[in-house]
């Protein structure tokens, strides 16, 4: 009896926030879908309606924010991944430690600053008269602006670190054997990182993208600060928050469903079990 009493005891606190706050606000969130908006007070009215999930799928502009907030995230987790693996192997397998170490620090420095501080940094940088106009100005090449593209690299700055530190963790445990067996039997750089890097550290990748893709599905003060007109989820969910709540609600189950389905497809690299 005592042990069953410890264990209540040590559980209850996380018990409760899994259940009692995390769980039964999802729920919420999923009946607040079902409920309808009264056009006249604007006042949510209980009761059960498939009208809020059929105006996304219906609206050709809830359509297109779908699909492009989807392709923002998947391709901030492909940039990431692109620098992540060389700046990897590079740490790990070439760099002397006194640069590892500069470059580890230089890796995480986005996660010492507040989030609004990093992307203020990015509008400025990428404003008309910001520092990327100014260096690449005399070359006769114009900056990106605010836009879709800026909003890829803002998201890539910052969550970066969260597919670098475990994919440069598991390039590390490769044994340096494998590199030489690689050389030996005349695998070049890219073949070598294609056939024999690749398939060792996809669990780490996998894990990684976890973090870049559902944080930039569910992210939209960068487009709001670095894109321009570009609209996501996000900024639809927080223009209809107060106008329209139920709206607002369903569309937030478009990018939970968006991760779900992709944490069902990776499940069985294993990745999930490391993380």
């Amino acid at each position: 009896m005592n042990r069953r009493a410890r264990i209540a005891g040590l559980l209850a606190l996380p018990m409760t926030w899994l259940i009692g706050i995390y769980i039964f606000s999802l729920v919420m969130l999923l009946v607040t879908a079902f409920w309808v908006t009264d056009p006249f007070t604007s006042k949510v009215k209980p009761g059960f309606t498939l009208r809020n999930f059929e105006q996304l799928i219906t609206n050709p502009a809830y359509l297109t924010t779908s699909v492009r907030t989807l392709a923002i995230a998947l391709g901030v987790t492909a940039l990431a991944i692109a620098i992540s693996i060389p700046l990897g192997i590079f740490m790990a397998k070439v760099a002397s430690p006194w640069l590892r170490a500069v470059l580890a620090v230089s890796i995480t420095l986005p996660l010492w600053a507040g989030y609004l501080v990093k992307v203020i940094a990015m509008r400025i940088t990428f404003t008309q008269e910001g520092f990327f106009n100014w260096l690449v100005g005399p070359l006769g090449i114009e900056g990106p602006g605010f836009s879709t593209f800026t909003v890829v690299l803002t998201l890539t700055y910052l969550w970066l670190p969260y597919m670098a530190v475990p994919v440069y963790t598991a390039i590390r445990q490769l044994p340096p054997n494998l590199f030489d067996a690689a050389a030996d039997l005349g695998a070049g750089a890219w073949r070598t990182i294609r056939s024999v890097v690749l398939p060792l550290i996809k669990p780490a990748v996998i894990a990684g993208s976890v973090f870049t893709f559902s944080l930039s599905l569910g992210d939209y003060l960068v487009a709001k600060f670095v894109g321009g007109d570009t609209q996501m989820i996000g900024s639809v969910i927080a223009s209809n928050i107060n106008l329209n709540p139920p709206l607002a609600a369903a569309f937030s189950l478009v990018p939970i469903a968006f991760v779900v389905i992709y944490l069902v497809s990776v499940q069985r690299t294993g990745a999930l079990e490391r993380m």
